[in-house]
């Protein structure tokens, strides 16, 4: 009986009872040209028991597909004598460039908000990471006027009916990106949950760069920021000046 117990407890330890998932992506490089308007991103994949065949018990699977962070200085704005200025700022370290979620169901219902804000599992729960001393209340505010207005330029964005799966074994969730989309590494991680623990996760990589002229013009502000910043100063002026000439001559 003793070493039926401690078998049984060796299983729940090492979760050699959890599934496993095998995940894959329809593009692992987009490349954005001259005309990009978006792609569409099929995520998918199955879950397994850890023998190789169908899970022995349905899962809620949340995916998510997430951007390179970077550092992202939000200001707000107040009318102050008929002008609008800026009145109060603050600096996110870390905010994704790009955020993506998908789940079979509501995460609420899945999880609790502890394991969704440790797992990132949707927009109320991105930890974004203000600087500076900050009180709650205003990181509240700045945090859902972030994720409102990279939602609305397409950059953020949630289906909690996302995921279809199929037999316990295979899922599916499609997520759109949009003309805007930066380039660099994305990670696409899948998790399956039972009982409100996430048993099991797996990460698929994908990779969205520049080609052709949007990809010189890149490299050039990127590698001669300077040489770019006159660039850019001259065309204008040099646009500026036949612009005026056309206009003079009607």
């Amino acid at each position: 009986m003793k070493v039926a117990a401690a078998l049984v407890a060796l299983v729940l330890l090492t979760g050699a009872e959890d599934p496993v998932l095998v995940p894959d992506v329809s593009q692992h490089e987009i490349v954005v040209r001259q005309g990009f308007t978006g792609a569409e991103l099929l995520l998918f994949g199955a879950i397994l028991s850890p023998e190789g065949k169908a899970a022995a018990q349905d899962y809620d699977i949340v995916v998510v597909l997430e951007g390179p962070t970077r550092p992202v200085v939000l200001r707000q704005k107040q009318k102050v004598a008929g002008v609008w200025i800026n009145t109060s700022s603050t600096t996110f370290q870390s905010a994704p460039s790009y955020y993506a979620m998908a789940s079979t169901r509501p995460i609420r219902d899945i999880v609790d908000d502890q394991t969704a804000a440790i797992y990132e599992l949707g927009l109320p729960f991105l930890q974004l990471s203000p600087t500076g001393a900050i009180d709650p209340a205003s990181q509240q505010r700045f945090s859902e006027g972030l994720v409102g207005l990279m939602g609305r330029q397409g950059l953020y964005h949630q289906d909690e009916h996302g995921v279809s799966v199929t037999s316990r074994v295979l899922y599916r969730a499609r997520v759109a990106l949009p003309s805007s989309v930066g380039t660099g590494s994305y990670t696409a991680e899948t998790f399956a949950i039972a009982h409100g623990r996430v048993v099991a996760s797996a990460i698929s990589r994908v990779e969205v760069r520049k080609a052709g002229f949007e990809r010189a013009i890149a490299d050039f502000a990127n590698h001669d920021s300077f040489l770019y910043g006159l660039f850019v100063v001259a065309a204008s002026v040099l646009m500026g000046l036949l612009a005026g000439r056309i206009f003079a001559r009607r």
